[in-house]
């Protein structure tokens, strides 16, 4: 699933007829290069939700394979995600934010080569140190078994791997994947695994050259 809904308020004024995954970085749009990590590394069913601009992300993908789930109300990333459960089927989902570049190797592979029946989730991670247009500091770090800490110097990459069955659990209609991420960080069942490129947040106008010019030379 790529989460393609939010309105881009940091990325204004481009934001304001255009919908952010659809700007374009190195002449590619941020939406068409995280389908193509997915599809590269073998994703098969693949959504798409929708809200500001809708109309602009559906006629740019028309006539591929994909399923929009439309959000009248935006509904944050758990929302989200809960309420696409019906066009993704059973099981774990990888999820992706577009709104992101990444050098080297596909993250989404990385993850899938990581990946344990036994774990709850899977978050890719980034050193603070190769991290590009971040504002602020780290979120996680990692302890035994490579079980996620809240607090450290590693930058959740916005790519993970993630079983949504305990997403009945929360009753809000609008909630952060963060509340599912805590829920399983209790019980030691949420992973991370480290990204070795480097990364940038295309978040804000003043990151699009940064992230050109780390494609440039990645």
């Amino acid at each position: 699933m790529i989460f393609a809904a939010g309105k881009g308020t940091r990325m204004a004024p481009l934001t304001d007829h255009t919908p952010k995954p659809l700007i374009r970085v190195g002449g590619r749009t941020l939406l068409d290069r995280a389908l193509t990590l997915g599809r590269d590394a073998g994703a098969g069913r693949v959504v798409v939700n929708t809200h500001h601009l809708a109309g602009q992300i559906r006629d740019h993908i028309a006539g591929q394979d994909i399923a929009i789930s439309h959000e009248p109300d935006l509904l944050e990333t758990g929302g989200g995600l809960r309420k696409a459960l019906p066009l993704l089927g059973e099981g774990a989902v990888i999820t992706m934010n577009p709104d992101v570049i990444w050098t080297g190797r596909n993250p989404i592979r990385t993850l899938l080569d990581h990946w344990d029946e036994r774990m709850d989730a899977l978050l890719m991670l980034v050193p603070l140190a190769r991290t590009h247009g971040r504002q602020g500091g780290g979120d996680f770090s990692l302890g035994p078994d490579n079980r996620l800490i809240r607090k450290g110097d590693l930058v959740y990459g916005g790519a993970q791997i993630i079983r949504p069955d305990r997403l009945a659990e929360i009753p809000d209609q609008v909630f952060s994947l963060n509340r599912l991420w805590d829920l399983m960080i209790a019980e030691g069942r949420a992973h991370g695994v480290i990204h070795g490129g480097e990364w940038c947040d295309v978040g804000r106008p003043d990151c699009i050259p940064l992230a050109e010019g780390l494609l440039q030379h990645g």
